[in-house]
């Protein structure tokens, strides 16, 4: 369980972003040990490499998926074992990433204040951790859970790691788009969890996950431009127009609510959820289309608004998956 979805140190560091992709910003000095402090700051340093943020996004999607794959509550064993290695393996996955892109992490505002980007971890303790908890998410999938959620999660990884943080996040404007496949992973470990198969029901969130990724992420990108621009970084906002990137936002919100209302047919559910899912759809609809529109009368730049659809597109994907693990609980209860 791996995605996306996501504050560099002095403006010396700014100024040493344009190194290579994959090489440290600051090549010419050597990398300092982590500045001393106590042992709780090392544990919140620990802490704040696995991004706790973006876990708790991963675990939205995962636990309402255990419900409808039990068509109730889940057994508590598996869904906590799920839980827990769930949590490291993307926490792993998140650490290996700090260690990447620490570069980009030093010349970011948004991201300065990582522990690597401050020092207060070593590079080699951010890989060590990171593959520790690698290693330690897979033999508990396998002991604890089964062999097909430990192999979807050692795949949400190494996706995250290869292909998204390696190969596509420097080089492409769809890094997110594609990238974004790791994020949609813990629908698909929930299932399996439960299940021990797939089946087309996950497949239908996994799809909802990914359409909703790239507008999510392009309006934060919007707000931190610069920051991506003096990174190095292709998001689409820095190579496309202002236009070009709201209209896509426009569409990949339609993919999503089309996609989520796939989910009524597919899972047969009670009328709770397609209701919940075309109110929920029609909201964030709205919002983006009112940014396509200001966009068209000449709003670009910083008066373009985008992180009140960031927010939104949050809550959107918060509560239709509320509405996930509900219907299946009201399915029972209506006998």
């Amino acid at each position: 369980m791996a995605r996306g979805l996501d504050t560099a140190a002095a403006m010396t560091l700014l100024d040493r972003s344009s190194a290579a992709p994959g090489t440290d910003a600051a090549t010419d000095v050597p990398e300092a040990a982590p500045r001393s402090s106590s042992f709780g700051a090392y544990v919140r340093a620990y802490v704040a490499l696995s991004k706790p943020r973006v876990i708790e996004l991963l675990l939205i999607t995962t636990i309402p998926v255990m419900f409808v794959a039990a068509q109730g509550v889940p057994p508590l064993g598996t869904a906590l074992a799920t839980l827990v290695f769930g949590t490291m393996s993307a926490a792993s996955a998140n650490a290996i990433n700090c260690y990447i892109d620490r570069d980009i992490d030093r010349a970011m505002r948004r991201t300065r204040r990582r522990p690597t980007a401050m020092q207060q971890v070593t590079p080699r303790g951010t890989m060590i951790y990171g593959l520790v908890m690698a290693a330690l998410s897979t033999i508990g999938f396998v002991v604890f859970v089964n062999w097909l959620a430990a192999a979807l999660s050692l795949f949400a990884i190494a996706f995250y790691i290869f292909v998204y943080t390696l190969l596509l996040k420097r080089r492409t404007a769809q890094n997110v788009v594609w990238g974004g496949i790791a994020g949609c992973m813990p629908v698909l470990i929930g299932w399996a969890a439960i299940t021990e198969r797939l089946d087309w029901a996950p497949f239908i969130l996994f799809l909802v996950v990914f359409f909703w990724t790239p507008p999510h992420t392009w309006a934060l990108a919007v707000r931190y431009r610069e920051d991506y621009a003096a990174a190095n970084v292709p998001m689409l906002p820095v190579v496309a127009s202002d236009r070009r990137v709201m209209l896509e936002c426009v569409l990949y919100s339609w993919a999503t609510v089309a996609v989520s209302l796939l989910l009524w047919p597919v899972a047969d559910t009670t009328l709770l959820y397609p209701a919940a899912a075309a109110v929920l759809g029609a909201v964030l609809l709205a919002q983006a289309h009112r940014l396509y529109h200001q966009v068209r009368c000449g709003v670009t730049g910083a008066k373009l608004k985008t992180m009140g659809f960031f927010h939104l597109s949050n809550a959107y994907l918060a509560l239709l998956f509320v509405a996930v693990t509900v219907d299946p609980l009201l399915a029972n209860a209506l006998g």
